[in-house]
């Protein structure tokens, strides 16, 4: 199965994000993706943190949850919808949501980010919980002959996340994110990498990837990486499309030399 990670520079604007994730979606398709994942906040890089909230949607109703339901059914792929906020019942508070949807259009699974994430330095700093609610239960979804464990950006992180999504073994991990440039740059492949390796599967990393309109800058950088860690595909910045192969025949035979999740004693 082709799997594909779909790059975005995000605005301010929903209406346009949700054209450019329109355009990157279809050439997914156009390529042979039956798999395709945005990054986080694929719909909104707000001036401020606080911006998400005026755009944050009920569960199940709303213009961005319709959309990624739409391109979903009209290119006939199941589409990790990256993140979107959805309202929650803290006020002034907001869930960080990944939804995914089959190809007939349904929600097939919703996972809300766990890990919320706060740095600082002397030029930058960020803390989502000002305005983000935390998820508490990892979620897998079996998309196709895949079955995917969802999680997002601060909680690549996070190893014990990935265990429990593995168990039983994930084919994919998907990894949609908004990784800073600073932050990015030191660890976002070292990560990415280590999570393929020591869960023996394949990583679908989605990101956000260049100069916002916001001013901040995000890495990017997004790629697929297989099971023995190689990465297979990569786009350092800019809108595009990261495409690779989800071969059953390597994800078999790298589990079977070398029998790691079988070894596990913790």
């Amino acid at each position: 199965m082709k799997i594909a990670a779909l790059q975005t520079v995000s605005t301010p604007d929903v209406d346009r994000n949700l054209d450019t994730a329109a355009r990157l979606i279809a050439q997914a398709a156009q390529q042979g993706a039956q798999l395709a994942a945005l990054p986080e906040y694929f719909c909104l890089m707000g001036q401020r943190d606080t911006d998400k909230l005026a755009h944050a949607e009920a569960p199940g109703d709303g213009p961005i949850q319709t959309f990624l339901s739409q391109q979903a059914k009209q290119h006939g792929l199941w589409l990790i919808g990256g993140t979107l906020p959805l309202r929650c019942d803290t006020p002034q508070r907001a869930r960080n949501a990944c939804c995914v949807f089959a190809p007939d259009g349904t929600l097939a699974a919703r996972y809300d980010k766990i890990h919320l994430f706060r740095y600082a330095n002397e030029r930058e700093s960020y803390d989502e919980a000002r305005v983000l609610e935390a998820g508490s239960e990892p979620v897998t979804v079996q998309a196709g002959g895949l079955r995917v464990g969802l999680s997002v950006c601060y909680d690549l992180r996070f190893p014990e996340l990935y265990r429990a999504l593995c168990t039983p073994p994930c084919d994919v991990l998907s990894i949609p994110a908004a990784f800073t440039y600073t932050t990015g740059r030191a660890h976002w492949e070292l990560l990415l990498r280590a999570r393929a390796v020591e869960n023996q599967c394949y990583v679908l990393a989605a990101a956000q990837g260049g100069r916002h309109e916001n001013g901040r800058r995000t890495w990017g950088h997004s790629m697929v990486v297989d099971p023995w860690g190689e990465v297979l595909a990569v786009q350092a910045e800019g809108e595009g499309v990261v495409i690779a192969d989800v071969d059953a025949t390597k994800l078999a035979a790298v589990r079977a030399q070398l029998p790691a999740l079988q070894h596990r004693r913790l």
